[in-house]
């Protein structure tokens, strides 16, 4: 078989199995593409997804916010050694924890200013740490200022402005620089972007990426001309195989948000991610040859620059993952991407020279992706024992042959 009809098994039969309601992918190797669909928008529902269904990405926001940031150190209006004191004053003079388990041990002055490399690489100090018991003082200093931490809740957040003045009045966990603490940086970077370019995230991100790259189907909010292709999104299933609804159609990404969050705010489609996958896979241009980035970004944004970010060989470049180590039966060293919690994934593979995105409508119950998102990855990524056939003996009930 070829590598559409290996993909629409691996995901067909996750779906089929009920693992979760529906799913688009797009997936590219050798020359082959398989794009497709599974399933349906409601649990016993006959409305299908479709491959032109509009997803809510989570935390696949961040490499695509990050592509507007470089475009503008690239004409020069930020350095990325630059300190943010200027366009963020809220973040200068920052103070520390003294010890970031204990708000008691009382805080010390920040050695130096947050730089501009800091809040690219989720090193401004302040973020999530997978490490600690939940929640951490800084983010329950956070949930206490009324900031939303988990989950995406777009509605939720105040305007910009707003946003970071209570963000400034938390101590930071870290020092500038010292540790890779997940997503807080990210939401920083939408403000900084917004504010060096004088005009509102959706804008820029529209003017520097999405019109460029030809993402019709991406914004903060749904894309007017994409509100019926959004469908309802649904919670993991519980011990009685129920899911919750996380958010109906009209619900929170129905309308554009006070608040867009360069950590997990946007809608998307399999289309519109492959596409820009495709442009830094060739070096920041577009088929058309528009420069969307220069090579030299390309190549600084998808090498590590933090790392481990864990213990399965994540580390992390300028705003988007990146492999420190082969994945057995998957992703080898130097692939970039990232995941989001609601139930997407996009990784490319420069080793094989494979992209795969898969967006599901059901978000994950905790970090580690479900089984189907690491079988697309081996299906795609992986070896083909038995030649091209053999790929469709990757499937969960058949994984331990091959490895994790």
């Amino acid at each position: 078989m070829g590598l559409a009809e290996d993909v629409a098994a691996v995901v067909g039969d996750h779906v089929a199995a009920g693992a979760v309601p529906g799913a688009a992918w797009w997936a590219h190797r050798d020359g082959e593409v398989a794009r497709g669909a599974a399933g349906v928008h409601t649990p016993g529902g006959e409305d299908p997804v479709r491959p032109d269904t509009v997803f809510r990405v989570a935390s696949v926001t961040k490499p695509v916010v990050a592509v507007a940031a470089l475009s503008l150190l690239e004409e020069g209006l930020i350095g990325l050694d630059d300190p943010v004191d200027g366009i963020l004053p809220e973040l200068a003079d920052r103070r520390v924890l003294a010890d970031p388990t204990d708000p008691a041990a009382g805080t010390v002055p920040a050695e130096r200013p947050i730089t501009v490399r800091d809040v690219l690489t989720c090193r401004l100090g302040l973020g999530i740490d997978f490490t600690v018991p939940w929640p951490s003082p800084t983010v329950a200093a956070a949930l206490a200022a009324g900031l939303p931490v988990g989950p995406p809740a777009p509605q939720a957040a105040p305007a910009p402005d707003e946003w970071l003045r209570r963000l400034a009045t938390l101590p930071l966990a870290h020092q500038p620089g010292r540790r890779w603490l997940y997503h807080t940086g990210a939401s920083v970077l939408g403000v900084l972007v917004a504010r060096v370019a004088g005009r509102p995230l959706p804008e820029v991100l529209a003017e520097r990426v999405l019109g460029p790259v030809g993402m019709t189907s991406t914004g903060f909010g749904v894309p007017e001309g994409a509100r019926d292709r959004l469908g309802p999104h649904w919670g993991p299933p519980g011990a009685d195989g129920r899911r919750e609804l996380y958010d109906p159609a009209d619900g929170q990404w129905a309308r554009p948000p006070a608040f867009p969050d360069g950590g997990d705010g946007l809608v998307s489609t399999v289309d519109d991610l492959a596409a820009l996958a495709g442009v830094l896979a060739a070096g920041g241009r577009t088929p058309d040859g528009t420069t969307v980035l220069q090579a030299g970004t390309v190549r600084a944004m998808l090498t590590e620059q933090a790392g481990p970010v864990d213990d399965e060989g994540g580390g992390w470049g300028l705003g988007t993952g990146v492999r420190r180590a082969d994945e057995p039966g998957g992703r080898h060293a130097g692939s970039w991407g990232w995941d989001g919690g609601l139930g997407s994934s996009w990784w490319t593979d420069p080793v094989t020279g494979a992209t795969a995105v898969l967006l599901t409508n059901q978000m994950w119950s905790s970090p580690q992706p479900p089984a189907v998102f690491g079988d697309l990855r081996a299906a795609v990524f992986g070896p083909w024992p038995g030649g091209r056939a053999g790929r469709r003996g990757r499937t969960g009930r058949q994984r331990a042959q091959w490895g994790p």
